[in-house]
Formats: structure tokens, C-alpha cells, sequence
């Protein structure tokens, strides 16, 4: 392989030349660049103004720093945001939105000056926050603080292992598959829970390939966060196992833009290849405007004309004109393309030269990529023989290991609940650093097998930037009480339409004795309350294998499988028996048709359960048959899916002119109301557990097929009044 994926953009005064990176010693910092960074200054200033809010501060000062990034640094196209080979960038504050905006304008991404107009207004390509999919060259929503920071850790994991997948054997830096995931983040982010959270994994993991600039501007919406926040964060990250440097550009008692240091720390962090690399870069925000800089006013709020023209006098621009952009300033910065597209070209052939040598690499690495399954991978799904018990946990996992052989896309762990969650893809290695193997867990960098540790929340935020990083599938589990901890990463990714995949076993008053801060009481509702998200909760272990299926045919949004740990009957799916297990993949199906006298016939009932719960209405059927009364059961594992069919699907499962329904699930009723209707019953859990066995639990909460039974009648009785 050549040495030209060692190279970068640097500056010779004349035009742009590529060199080693270790050599990247020296920056030309010309007037044209000087102009450049000023203008973005006043750019951002304009663009608040304008719209009379937002925040322009930290565009303001971190002007620099992202262009040194955008123009110097990163290897990137804009004519092709989505180039595997690019480096990544994530703004973790992303209310600094201009930061990355005006960047792209003046790369040549294609958002031009009325788009920066339009900043914050419908329908612009500017909104607030950066949203993935919307604007090109944003690869990541980042509205909540601390998201980007830690889903930069997902991003560098993704980074790893495709690598392993396709490239593993090449040397360090020379494979078409290497790429530096440059971040900037803010003290609001270095204080959210959720970045310690993965910047502890990412010091673990010796990812030596994620760069963070720490803009340390000491400055909130709250002014001087001296006030909440003083901690030496470089310590932190230096105990977390980071390689740190301070860039401080106050440090003389006069602020001083020192470009050429803040270079040399970039370069030398992306030499640093066997740590993440952390630069706290000591900045005032709002500087140069000269009343609001270092305040908590430019930091959330328009500056206001008066302070806009100043800024612009000491800047050397005219105060009367706004958005003013010299044509030498944009045509210098949009020589991005030209060298994005050259710095394309010789990737391509590295690229061409791998795949030529690596034809099975390169088959796998294409499919991929286009985020498309194998021809009959589902063939590798296991079939359950009826009359077992198995829980889903159990059945999930088993789908796990027989589908993993054929699909090493897929890949995931646990927030240290293995054995519980049933996760481990058994036989694989860990990834994790060859030094970080244990007695129980052995691995290397391009393993396959996660280990989140006690970190739940860490754990979504990486799977959503691995989503995002490359093209694997990758999932997390965790205990469905504990996705509470992840609800803002479960929110970003239904936001982002991603499809990141979450394991939640132990998912009711069934998992016992562990008492009710273990028991989900409210956490189904809850989460299908988030737009986007599919909550899928089978009801025996074939549906488990379908609802897998399901999801991993999916690649618009997220979805979360939720499993027992008690063992639920295996339903006989053969002729005479239960309904084909292939509904489940429309969300609902009718599982047991109502009978009478051995015929099928219109129900007089209609009993929709999810997960554990559907024995109880089969249990309940059978009793209503007793006493004459036919009832049909529908097994409901996803409503997301099931309201996704067209209406005459629908009304074939739930027909309108049968009144008379029960929905049962061991959770709140919330939500069940749209299905069983004014005449309806709910079985439900309206209050928290207790510390007990499952079967006690559900016999001292009522939640049993003789509820169900009592309800079914109930309903009848109001829908024939």
C-alpha cells in the first residue's frame, strides 16, 4: 500500500500539497486565511442577529479552531459528504450550530449565503441544531449536551471494526478503512453524566483515533461556571487514560490566538494513535465583540446592532453591510473541493488496490455497506419445537448465535448483564485491547462482543454513533427498567432514523423478587410514547426469531426487543394450531381465531395481548369457549408495526363491528385505550411491583387469565347495551 493515506492538506503559501502527517509541522497561516476566520466571525454575529436569536459566541471563538479543521486538517469531500473514506466531524454543542454551518458554506458543501440568512427559520437548511439526514455534511443530530461527545466513542468503535472486518492485516495507517473522528466539545458537555460515561470506555478501548478539542470557554447560560463547574478536566481525562494538552490563548493575560500552537497539538494528537487525544483549547467566548466577550449574553442571545457594527469596526469590516463575504475569501476556502476531490482520487486507488486484492473483503464490505442481509440469511433462524417453555431472553439469544455466523455486521453486549440479557455472540472474541483480556473475556481491537460496563446510558449514545460511523448493526441490552437511563440517545436515534437496536430483557412484574425498583412499571408506554421507535414484545420464542427478522430487514429506525425472564410456553404453529408466526412482522396477527362448536366464527370478544401475557388470554379463550362464548386472540408484538399495515390489514385483525375487546399486559393501560375502544377492558398494572415471586405477583396483582376471563364479559355486557 502506499503511503498517501498517511497524508494531509497543508498550505505551502501557493496551494495546497499533500505530505506525511508526521511531518505536518508547520502551518502557513496567510492574510486570506486570517480574513477567512474574521469573516466567520462576523458571519455568525449576522446570522443571530438576524433571525433575533440564537448563539453566536462560541461561533465566534472556536472560529479558528473549526477552520483549521475544515481547511487544514481533515480529510474530507464536499462533494461527497457520505465518502467512506472521509474523516468524521461531530459539533457536540450543537446550539453552536454555525460552527459546523459556516464551515460548510465556505468548504463549498452546498449551503450558501441564504442559507445562513435563513438560520433558525422553517424550512431552511439551517435549523437550530445540526440535524443528521436534513443538512449535507452533518453527521450527527446533537441537540441534548454530552450526545455527540459520547456517540464520537460509537463512531471511533465503528471506525475499529469495520476495519477488522475488511482490512485487519494492513499497517497502522495505511488502510483505505483509517479515519480520524475529530470532535469539538464544550464545557456543558464535559459536565452531562453521559460523557464521562463514554469517555472512560474510549480511554479503555485505547481509541486512537477520536480527537476532541474541549473549547474550555468558561462560560454558560448562567454566565461564569465557576459557579457549578471547576473541576481540572485534562485530570479526569488523563485518569480516564486520554493523552491531553492545554492550548491557552488567555495564558499571557492578553488573548492571543495562537493558531500555529493550537496546529501542532491537533497534529500531535492525531499522531497519538494508541490513546484518544483530548486539548482543552482556553478560548473567550464572543471574542472579538468588545462589551459582550467572556459573557453569558453571547453565549444564548443576539448580540444587538449596536454591538454587531462594533465588532465588525474592530474586525476591519463595514458595519453597514451584512453578510458580506469577499469573492477571495470564498473562492480560497472553496478550494476544498479541488482538494477534497484529489484527496478522493487517491484513496480510490488504495481503495481499487485492496479490492483487487481482497475480492472476498471487498463482496462483504459492499453488501455492507448498502446495509443489505445476505440471500437467505433468515434460513439460519432457529425454529422452536412446541410444548417447551423457553423465555425470550433465552430465545432471543439463541437467534443471536445462529444468525451471527452469517451476518458479522451484526455485533453487540451488554451494560454488564451478559448472562441476563442473553447478548454474547458466543465463540467471538471481545473488542476490547488484547491487554484488557480477562479469565472470562478474551478479545482483541476487531472483536465482535461489546462490554458496555455499568453504563447504560453510554452504551445508546455508542450504538447511535456506530449506526452512524459505518454501516454495522449494532445493539445494546440492558434490563428494561435501565432504559430509562438511555431515553435521550433512544430519542436522538428515533429522531435521526436510525436503526440502532436495544435489548431490554427482565420485562415486568416476572422477573420477581428483585422488587419493584427492578420492575417496569411504565417503561413500555413510555417508550412507545417516542415517535419513531419500535417497541417489540413477542409472546413465545418464534416470535422472539420473527421479531429479530424484522428489525434486522429494517434500516429506517430504531427498534427495542423486550424479553422475559420466565420461561413462556412455545405456541404449536402447525396445521390446526396457532396463527403463522410471520405476523408478528405486521405487529399484530390473529394468533387463536375465535370458535364454536370446532368452526371459526365472528368473535364475540376479541383479547390483545403482548409478550407474557398472550398465555393469559389463550387461557382466557379457552375458558370463554366453556361457557359458549368465542373469543379471539391477537398477539401484539409491536404497535408501531401494526399501525404502519394499511386499514384493510387493520380491520381484518380488529374488526370495527366487534366492540367488545381486552387488551392485557403487565404495564400500564396507557395507550391501550386506541385499540380496545369505549366498551373495552384493560389488564393492567397501574401501580409498582413488590419483592416476590413472579407467580405470586401476578396472582396477587390480577393479572391472570381469570381477569381476563371477567373482563371479556364485562366488555360484552357494554357493547351490547
Amino acid at each position: 500500500m502506499t503511503g498517501s493515506r498517511r497524508r494531509a492538506a497543508v498550505s505551502d503559501g501557493e496551494g495546497l500539497v499533500y505530505v506525511p502527517a508526521v511531518d505536518l509541522e508547520e502551518l502557513t497561516w496567510t492574510d486570506v486565511d486570517r480574513k477567512a476566520v474574521d469573516t466567520i466571525r462576523v458571519l455568525a454575529a449576522d446570522a443571530v442577529q438576524k433571525v433575533g436569536n440564537g448563539h453566536p459566541g462560541t461561533a465566534m471563538s472556536l472560529a479558528p479552531a473549526a477552520y483549521l479543521l475544515f481547511q487544514k486538517l481533515m480529510r474530507h469531500d464536499p462533494a461527497d459528504p457520505q465518502w467512506i473514506g472521509r474523516d468524521r466531524f461531530v459539533l457536540s454543542p450543537g446550539h453552536s450550530s454555525l460552527t459546523l454551518y459556516i464551515q460548510l458554506f465556505l468548504a463549498g458543501y452546498g449551503l450558501e449565503l441564504a442559507d445562513l440568512e435563513s438560520l433558525r427559520t422553517w424550512g431552511s437548511l439551517t435549523p437550530g441544531h445540526p440535524e443528521y439526514g436534513h443538512t449535507k455534511g452533518v453527521e450527527i443530530t446533537t441537540g441534548p449536551l454530552g450526545q455527540g461527545l459520547a456517540s464520537s466513542v460509537g463512531f471511533a468503535y465503528s471506525q475499529r471494526r469495520e476495519r477488522g472486518l475488511y482490512d485487519p492485516a494492513a499497517a497502522e495507517g495505511t488502510s483505505p478503512f483509517d479515519h480520524t473522528v475529530w470532535v469539538i466539545a464544550s464545557d456543558g458537555d464535559l459536565q452531562e453524566g453521559v460523557t464521562s460515561e463514554a469517555s472512560s470506555l474510549a480511554g479503555h478501548q485505547e481509541l486512537g483515533n477520536l480527537v476532541v478539542i474541549y473549547d474550555e470557554n468558561h462560560i454558560s447560560i448562567e454566565d461564569d461556571t465557576d459557579v457549578a463547574f471547576t473541576e481540572d478536566v485534562l485530570a479526569r481525562y488523563a485518569a480516564y487514560g486520554w493523552h491531553t494538552q492545554r492550548v491557552d490563548w488567555t495564558r499571557t493575560g492578553e488573548y492571543v490566538e495562537d493558531v500555529q500552537e493550537l496546529y501542532q497539538a491537533l497534529v500531535a494528537a492525531k499522531a497519538e494513535t494508541g490513546r484518544p487525544s483530548i486539548i482543552s483549547l482556553r478560548t473567550v467566548i464572543g471574542w472579538p465583540s468588545p462589551t459582550k466577550q467572556n459573557t453569558g449574553k453571547i453565549h444564548g442571545s443576539a448580540l444587538g446592532a449596536d454591538e454587531v457594527a462594533a465588532l465588525k469596526q474592530v474586525l476591519g469590516f463595514d458595519p453597514e453591510k451584512s453578510f458580506d463575504v469577499d469573492p477571495e475569501v470564498l473562492a480560497y476556502t472553496r478550494g476544498a473541493i479541488e482538494r477534497g476531490a484529489k484527496a478522493r482520487a487517491a484513496w480510490q486507488e488504495d481503495f481499487d488496490a485492496w479490492a483487487s486484492a481482497n475480492p472476498e473483503a471487498a463482496a462483504l464490505q459492499a453488501r455492507i455497506e448498502a446495509r443489505r442481509l445476505p440471500e437467505d440469511w433468515d434460513a439460519s433462524l432457529p425454529e422452536f419445537p412446541a410444548g417447551k417453555d423457553v423465555s425470550t431472553r433465552a430465545a432471543s439469544g439463541k437467534v443471536l448465535n445462529a444468525i451471527g455466523p452469517v451476518l458479522p455486521e451484526l455485533w453487540g453486549g451488554s451494560a454488564d448483564l451478559a448472562e441476563s440479557n442473553n447478548t454474547t455472540i458466543e465463540g467471538s472474541p471481545s473488542f476490547i485491547p488484547a491487554s484488557r483480556s480477562t479469565a472470562a473475556w478474551k478479545g482483541n481491537p476487531y472483536g465482535r462482543v461489546l462490554h458496555f460496563g455499568i453504563r447504560e446510558h453510554a452504551a445508546a449514545s455508542i450504538v447511535n454513533g456506530i449506526t452512524l460511523g459505518g454501516k454495522t448493526r449494532a445493539f445494546s441490552g440492558t434490563f428494561l427498567i435501565f432504559s430509562d437511563y438511555q431515553r435521550p440517545a433512544i430519542r436522538l436515534s428515533a429522531l435521526m432514523g436510525i436503526p440502532s437496536t436495544y435489548v431490554w430483557t427482565h420485562d415486568s412484574i416476572g422477573l420477581g423478587e428483585d422488587g419493584p425498583t427492578h420492575q417496569p412499571v411504565e417503561q413500555l408506554a413510555s417508550l412507545r410514547a417516542i415517535v419513531g421507535l419500535d417497541v417489540v414484545r413477542p409472546a413465545d420464542a418464534n416470535e422472539v426469531a420473527w421479531a429479530w427478522k424484522t428489525i434486522l430487514e429494517n434500516t429506517s429506525n430504531p427498534a427495542g426487543i423486550v424479553l422475559t425472564r420466565q420461561n413462556l410456553p412455545t405456541w404449536d404453529r402447525g396445521e390446526g394450531g396457532f396463527g403463522d408466526v410471520s405476523g408478528v412482522a405486521k405487529g399484530g396477527y390473529v394468533l387463536a381465531e375465535a370458535q364454536r362448536d370446532g368452526a371459526d366464527v365472528t368473535p364475540d370478544v376479541i383479547l390483545i395481548g403482548t409478550g407474557s401475557e398472550v398465555q393469559l388470554a389463550v387461557a382466557a379463550r379457552e375458558a370463554l369457549a366453556a361457557e359458549g362464548i368465542a373469543a379471539r386472540v391477537v398477539s401484539m408484538p409491536c404497535v408501531e408495526w401494526f399501525k404502519a399495515q394499511d386499514s384493510a390489514y387493520r380491520e381484518s385483525v380488529l374488526p370495527a363491528a366487534v366492540k367488545a375487546r381486552v387488551s392485557v399486559e403487565a404495564g400500564l393501560a396507557l395507550g391501550w385505550r386506541e385499540f380496545v375502544g369505549d366498551a373495552g377492558r384493560t389488564v393492567s398494572l397501574e401501580h409498582y411491583g413488590a419483592s416476590a415471586d413472579y407467580k405470586t405477583l401476578f396472582r396477587e396483582f390480577g393479572i391472570t387469565a381469570e381477569a381476563v376471563t371477567q373482563a371479556a364479559k364485562d366488555s360484552i355486557a357494554d357493547a351490547t347495551r
